[in-house]
C-alpha cells in the first residue's frame, strides 16, 4: 500500500513552534486574516458587522480589548470577525496567518501578569489549564474579565469556546449564530461517521518532536479525535501519554499512525520516521499507513474540528 499523502502544507518555523507548545500542553494535561478559513465560518463576521452604528470607528473603539490563550480560542475570534479587538495571543495562536503577527504573551502555562497587563486588556479568554493560577488571580484583581473554558476534548468544548468569546467580545448574537452553523455541520459529519462500517481501524497517535516519541492513551485530545473519526485507539486502558516502546507497539498493532506534520518534519521526514525500530513489526509499518496533520488543526479543538473529523474519516475509510 502506498503511503497516505499528508494533509497539510510544507514546513515553516511557526508550525514547529506550534508543535513544541502543543507537545508541552498535551503531556502536561494528560496572507490574510481569513486565509484558509472554511466557508461555513465566513458568514460570522457579516452577522457581527451588520449596519446599526452611525460611527463604526467609535463602535470598534468601544469594544473590549482581548487577550486569548489557546490556538482554538484565537481561531474563534477570527471566525467572529473580532480580530481588531485582539491585543495579544499565546504562542499556540498561529492560525489564521494574521494571528502570528499579534503580540505574544508567552506559553499558556507560564503567563506573566506584568506582560499581560501591559497590553491593557479588558478580557482574557483561556482554557482552564492556563496559568499559573496566581497570575489569573492578579488579572482578576486588576479588573480584567477572565473567561476560562474547560477543556474536556468534547464537541461541547468547542461550543464553550465560541460562547465565551462571544460574551467577552461583546458579540453574543454573532456567537450564537456561528454556534448554530457549527452544530449543524457537526451533526452532518458525525452522522456520516456513524453510518460507516465498524469497527474502524486501529489508529495510534504518536507525538514526536525531540527525544523519545510518545503515544496517546485515554483522556487526551488525540484519543477523542480518534473516536470522533470512528476509529479505535489500540492503547485505550491507560491515561495520558507514555513512551513509544517496541513492546507497546507490538501490543497495540496499529493499522494506521496518526501524527503531526511538524513532528514528521522535526524527525527528518516520513522515511526517517519509519526507520524507528519500535514500529518495525506493526501493520502500519508494513503498509506505510500514516496520516499527518498540522498540530493546531489536529489538537486545537477549535471551529475547524468538523472539517478535520470529516477529512480524517475519509482517509481512514480509504486506508
Amino acid at each position: 500500500m502506498k503511503p497516505l499523502p499528508p494533509l497539510s502544507p510544507s514546513a515553516n518555523t511557526s508550525r514547529r513552534r506550534a508543535l513544541r507548545a502543543f507537545s508541552s500542553a498535551a503531556l502536561a494535561g494528560s496572507a490574510a486574516a481569513t486565509a484558509g478559513w472554511p466557508s461555513l465560518l465566513m458568514a460570522a463576521p457579516a452577522a457581527a458587522n451588520r449596519p446599526g452604528s452611525t460611527d463604526p470607528v467609535a463602535e470598534r473603539t468601544a469594544l473590549p480589548r482581548l487577550v486569548t490563550v489557546g490556538g482554538g480560542i484565537t481561531e474563534v475570534v477570527y471566525a467572529l470577525g473580532a480580530q481588531d479587538q485582539l491585543v495579544g495571543t499565546d504562542t499556540t495562536s498561529l492560525y489564521p496567518v494574521a494571528a502570528q503577527a499579534t503580540p505574544k504573551v508567552g506559553y499558556m502555562r507560564q503567563l506573566s501578569a506584568e506582560g499581560l497587563l501591559a497590553l491593557r486588556p479588558d478580557a482574557l479568554i483561556a482554557g482552564t489549564d492556563a496559568g499559573p493560577p496566581v497570575v489569573i488571580d492578579q488579572l482578576r484583581s486588576a479588573g480584567v474579565r477572565v473567561e476560562l473554558v474547560n477543556a474536556d476534548h468534547s464537541w461541547d468544548e468547542v461550543r464553550r469556546k465560541v460562547l465565551a468569546v462571544g460574551r467577552a467580545s461583546g458579540r453574543e448574537a454573532a456567537a450564537r449564530e456561528l454556534q448554530a452553523r457549527l452544530d449543524a455541520r457537526w451533526q452532518v459529519v458525525t452522522a456520516r461517521v456513524q453510518a460507516a462500517k465498524s469497527p474502524g481501524p486501529r489508529v495510534l497517535f504518536v507525538l514526536s518532536h525531540s527525544g523519545s516519541p510518545m503515544v496517546a492513551g485515554e483522556q487526551t485530545a488525540a484519543d477523542a479525535l480518534i473516536r470522533f473519526i470512528g476509529a479505535r485507539n489500540p492503547l485505550a486502558g491507560f491515561k495520558g501519554y507514555r513512551p513509544m516502546t517496541a513492546e507497546a507497539m507490538a501490543q497495540a498493532a496499529p493499522d494506521i499512525i496518526l501524527t503531526t506534520t511538524q513532528g514528521i518534519e522535526a524527525i527528518g521526514g516520513e522515511a526517517k520516521f519509519w526507520q524507528r525500530p519500535e514500529l518495525a513489526l506493526t501493520p502500519a509499518h508494513a503498509r506505510r499507513a500514516m496520516v499527518h496533520l498540522d498540530a493546531l488543526e489536529l489538537l486545537g479543538f477549535g471551529p475547524r474540528l468538523p472539517d478535520v473529523v470529516e477529512r480524517l474519516h475519509e482517509r481512514m475509510v480509504r486506508a
